[in-house]
């Protein structure tokens, strides 16, 4: 996702993935996380059907993070879990409001947003910046 879209999102995925030749490589922050995603799998899933079955949003977004974050609900607490991130639950509907995701370039969102049966949607949270990141449930 370019990160014209939101305006918070100052960093291409490549940049989250930390894929850049000829610099000295440093671990990843999206290595702690998808560990995390494969642990929280069926939870954050269950979260994403009450969220669409329950009316409140067709469109689930997770929030991933490793320090405080006003936004959503948490739903899988790192320090109570023992691990590295803790997971907020949110709705697009939040983002477009607190203009996270601005209301003119939604449409262009909902064209990338991955079906939410098959995929979480994370934003993912660091200290350099955020995005978005579509990642597939693990198979029973």
């Amino acid at each position: 996702m370019r990160p014209a879209l939101c305006t918070l999102l100052n960093m291409e995925p490549e940049e989250l993935l930390n894929d850049k030749e000829g610099e000295a490589q440093k671990e990843s922050p999206l290595k702690s996380l998808e560990a995390d995603l494969k642990l929280y799998n069926a939870s954050i899933k269950e979260v994403a059907i009450e969220i669409m079955v329950e009316g409140i949003s067709l469109y689930p977004i997770f929030i991933a993070h490793q320090h405080e974050v006003k936004l959503g609900e948490v739903i899988l607490d790192r320090y109570e879990l023992n691990t590295n991130w803790t997971i907020n639950a949110s709705t697009l509907e939040e983002f477009v409001e607190i203009g996270i995701i601005k209301k003119q370039l939604q449409e262009k969102f909902l064209k990338t947003y991955k079906k939410p049966e098959d995929f979480m949607c994370i934003f993912v949270i660091v200290p350099e910046g955020a995005n978005f990141v579509f990642y597939p449930y693990v198979k029973s």
